[in-house]
């Protein structure tokens, strides 16, 4: 029986038997597996009611919060869980999770600390104690727990993603490009890697590799706007004008926001010597000032110029 079988029985049971509180807590769980947050949360807040002792029901309560991105009502229903059963290590990391989406990190980090007291070799407690201490800035004890997230599990590609950039910020390019070529290596589909590689070669005046990694960043995400933009001011730069025309066609086509990339168009077709081309990019750059990042009356002056 397939579970969307299994729903529609145990919906059929409910809806004989609504006492049925055995059927209706495999229906929460069921639902809440398939995606279902909604109704599961109406099942689970019904047996919460008839089962305030279950520390099971609490728990699931805030998986659903938590999917529901409702992280203040998912904190509540997890200390809840772990008043009916301290000791209760899942509800302990999920709501570590919670504080770190709330940005309560200290609290997030005594919940980390308390699953590693009792599984030192927890490599996802050691990442989100990395993620926390990211967050609060402590580059320092951030890599120090990511570097302890692969030294458990080499294959967490987001661990050596961070310690690349942190890597970056320190200024050591040479490790965060081995970083970042390890997470490709990994994941070769992983454009963010690809971009932190092109922003380093780009820093190191190497433009034909920033070219390569970014070309590559918007092969594995077409809708990376900033690598598109990156992209065409290098290209302009080594005078690779047609290249430059070809990435700004792709660029209109693939993302939303372009008062950017109109402007870099109208540059691109002027470099080209197609002015006119210039002209009305410039009048779209001006249009979209929305997502602009020059001041407008800048871009009035050029387009007066070319007028």
């Amino acid at each position: 029986m397939s579970k969307f079988d299994k729903i529609e029985e145990l919906q059929r049971i409910v809806k004989e038997d609504s006492a049925n509180l055995d059927a209706r807590r495999q229906l929460a769980v069921l639902l809440m597996d398939c995606g279902f947050n909604e109704e599961s949360l109406g099942h689970l807040l019904y047996l919460s009611k008839a089962f305030s002792y279950d520390e099971g029901i609490f728990y699931n309560l805030g998986i659903v919060y938590e999917k529901m991105k409702n992280f203040p009502k998912a904190k509540e229903a997890y200390l809840k869980a772990l008043e009916l059963e301290p000791e209760y290590q899942d509800a302990i990391y999920n709501l570590g999770l919670v504080y770190t989406e709330l940005r309560e990190y200290d609290f997030a980090i005594e919940c980390f600390n308390n699953i590693l007291e009792n599984d030192p070799e927890d490599s996802n407690s050691y990442f989100n104690l990395g993620l926390v201490y990211f967050k609060k800035n402590n580059l320092i004890q951030a890599i120090e727990n990511f570097q302890k997230t692969i030294d458990i599990n080499d294959e967490d590609l987001y661990a050596h993603f961070y310690i690349g950039n942190i890597l970056k910020e320190f200024g050591d390019l040479e490790a965060a490009k081995e970083k970042f070529e390890k997470v490709i290596e990994l994941s070769p589909n992983y454009s963010w890697a690809y971009f932190n590689l092109a922003a380093i070669y780009n820093e190191e005046n190497q433009p034909q590799m920033a070219i390569k990694n970014l070309q590559k960043t918007i092969e594995m995400n077409p809708y990376d706007i900033e690598a598109y933009k990156l992209l065409i001011r290098l290209l302009l730069k080594e005078q690779d004008y047609a290249g430059a025309v070809e990435t700004v066609e792709i660029a209109l086509s693939e993302c939303e926001e372009t008062g950017d990339i109109d402007y870099l168009a109208a540059l691109t077709y002027e470099s080209a010597g197609d002015t006119d081309s210039a002209v009305i990019y410039l009048e779209k750059a001006i249009k979209n000032y929305q997502t602009l990042s020059l001041q407008v009356q800048k871009v009035k002056s050029e387009l007066n110029k070319l007028k």
